[in-house]
């Protein structure tokens, strides 16, 4: 039994469960993580000076938490409940191989996860995009007034650039204003690669 996990990671918006989701549908025994699954309880996250909630930051989440979850997950995917009906068009050869899709906003500025990946891929948007699409979403607790430029943008910046100056890392960017089917046609088919390269 093989395992493939793959970081679905990137900028609020950007179309990360989306792009999970569909993908989940079309690769065999696959199955999806999600970082929001493991936000605090709001009485737990930290509020700055401005009386912002600081949520887009590594300590409002329960992460080790959710590195315990993957490592469950990769010990035994058959038993985590994964669908193993099989997608029409994938050969015979790939069934005994499991794909895990991770995704979250901040996936690959936590140490313990960075041994983990098959594969990291991050979605990026300009900032007028991302504003505006996060001004479309409800959230709970709901964006306060100059949230998105107080603390979500600065923070995604922040620690996009922490990756970009991480040479070790090799991160695939994609461009989150692309449609929907070229995002998901690039990354399926640069997995399917990876189960190719598996099963060699």
């Amino acid at each position: 039994m093989k395992v493939l996990v793959i970081g679905l990671g990137g900028v609020t918006n950007g179309g990360k469960t989306t792009l999970a989701e569909k993908l989940k549908n079309m690769l065999p025994n696959c199955d999806i993580i999600s970082q929001d699954d493991f936000f605090k309880p709001e009485s737990e996250v930290e509020t700055d000076e401005r009386g912002f909630k600081l949520y887009d930051v590594l300590d409002a989440l329960y992460m080790d938490e959710m590195v315990t979850s993957i490592h469950n997950w990769i010990k035994s995917p058959a038993s985590s409940g994964v669908v193993t009906e099989e997608p029409q068009n994938i050969c015979d050869n790939v069934k005994n191989v499991y794909v895990l899709i991770v995704e979250g906003f901040l996936l690959y500025n936590y140490e313990p996860l960075n041994e983990l990946w098959n594969r990291r891929y991050f979605l990026t948007l300009p900032y007028e995009e991302c504003k505006r699409r996060r001004s479309t979403r409800v959230y709970q607790p709901a964006d306060t007034p100059g949230y998105f430029d107080g603390h979500v943008w600065p923070m995604y910046l922040k620690y996009k650039k922490e990756l970009e100056e991480n040479a070790s890392m090799q991160v695939d960017y994609l461009d989150g204003t692309k449609s929907q089917e070229e995002l998901l046609s690039y990354v399926y088919s640069d997995i399917i690669q990876e189960l190719n390269k598996l099963r060699e």
